[in-house]
């Protein structure tokens, strides 16, 4: 594959300017690919660095083939968790089942990857640092429309213009809220909220996952590997979003130290872990549903446009072939059609893979003890390794080809995506 370094070249019509907000993992990877197409980019984030180590993320179905085409899948694999035990446990601490993991998640063995988000957030940086201008520790505060491009206010940078504007940003999207108004109205939130964070592994354990659960409450321990920590997890049914604790780490310590109060096995020090975690993230499970993606020279990709939350193990997988899709549409038009194109070739996609929110994903945190029952019942009569079968919604959009500005189209695989696991541990 053609490194994007090698894009650079004289053409005939100015090079267009984009500019993405985020850069997590939607961020980067169109950013890598407005760059195979011959866009100028820029990267603006937030953060005053890349976030390393995080929580375990999974890549699967037609995601497979956009790591594959970006190059990057020999260092995915590298850094594949090869996650292999998850163990329910009762109230009581007491053993319901152990299985494999992928009995419960949807995964299948051989197609999929699981690797620590930071793991293909450092991937993603290393493809595109070198064509692609990042600008950490800045965000975007205003945007100024008009016929021959977009004005762009930074909250520390100089102004600039661009000729388009990407929201890459998130579930709290900022891009959004200036596009399209307040969060509330697109926010579909379903019924639960929940932190994750790292600890001390004082436990012993190693690539397995040991899950706790009462009614309405759940509380996770997730080995990567042999390691030093554990990322702990604590998942919990709300009423209603708790507004008021999302932007204060503090609330969101003493909502899940009274939610948790009177819990059993290793909540107690789990939550004592939590009260001093430098890495807590605290969120609502939640799903975006906006009408439309894009209004004039702004689109959004990603969790900024469709979160389909962690219940249904795609949100990453998503924001990659978002991406894709994106530059695809750009690749030959411009921004109107570009985004139009965009929308009616991927939104089915999305759409399909929101939904499995309904076929069992919080099934897995029932909020009642007939419920819990149901539940641990099914999970005893699961085989310990399911067949290895590709899921509709994963791979239900077979990617485009399209072509470079030099005339070299992206590189493509005959039949379906590569299997990411052979050959590796």
């Amino acid at each position: 594959m053609t490194p994007p370094n090698q894009l650079r070249t004289s053409r005939a019509v100015p090079q267009r300017k984009a500019l993405i907000s985020g850069a997590s993992i939607a961020g980067p990877a169109l950013a890598f690919w407005l760059r195979r197409i011959g866009f100028e980019v820029t990267v603006v984030e937030k953060a005053p660095a890349l976030r390393g180590g995080g929580y375990p993320i999974d890549v699967r179905g037609t995601a497979l083939e956009v790591v594959r085409r970006m190059g990057i899948l020999p260092r995915l694999r590298e850094a594949h968790i090869d996650l292999r035990r998850l163990t329910f446990l009762a109230a009581d601490g007491g053993e319901v089942a152990s299985l494999h993991p992928h009995s419960v998640t949807g995964g299948v063995a051989g197609h999929d990857l699981e690797v620590r988000r930071g793991d293909l957030s450092d991937a993603l940086y290393a493809a595109t640092r070198d064509d692609v201008e990042f600008l950490f520790n800045d965000s975007i505060e205003a945007l100024d429309e008009h016929e021959h491009g977009i004005d762009v206010t930074f909250r520390r940078g100089s102004p600039r213009t661009f000729d388009m504007v990407f929201g890459a940003d998130g579930l709290h999207s900022h891009t959004r809220r200036m596009l399209f108004g307040p969060e509330e109205q697109f926010h579909r939130y379903l019924g639960y909220c929940f932190a994750v964070f790292t600890m001390p592994n004082t436990f012993g354990l190693s690539r397995e996952t040991v899950m706790w659960n009462a009614p309405g409450r759940a509380a996770a321990l997730y080995a990567v590997g042999h390691h030093d920590d554990v990322h702990a997890f604590l998942n919990f049914a709300h009423p209603r979003p708790p507004y008021q604790a999302f932007p204060d780490p503090e609330a969101q310590r003493a909502l899940l130290g009274t939610v948790f109060a009177d819990a059993g096995w290793e909540v107690p020090g789990m939550l004592a872990a939590m009260r001093d975690a430098d890495d807590l993230f605290f969120d609502a499970v939640s799903q975006i549903r906006v009408p439309r993606w894009s209004d004039g020279r702004v689109a959004l990709v990603g969790d900024a446009a469709w979160a389909p939350s962690f219940l249904t193990g795609q949100g990453t997988s998503l924001a990659l072939v978002g991406a894709y899709m994106l530059a695809a549409s750009l690749a030959d038009r411009e921004h109107p059609s570009g985004f139009a194109a965009y929308e009616h070739h991927t939104r089915g996609f999305v759409n399909m893979n929101q939904a499995l929110v309904g076929k069992g994903g919080a099934t897995l945190f029932p909020t009642t003890a007939q419920g819990l029952e149901e539940r641990d019942t099914r999970l005893r009569t699961l085989a310990a390794i399911p067949r290895a079968e590709k899921r509709p919604a994963h791979s239900a959009l077979t990617l485009p080809d399209f072509t470079g500005p030099l005339g070299r189209p992206a590189p493509t695989s005959p039949g379906s995506p590569s299997h990411p696991h052979d050959g590796a541990r």
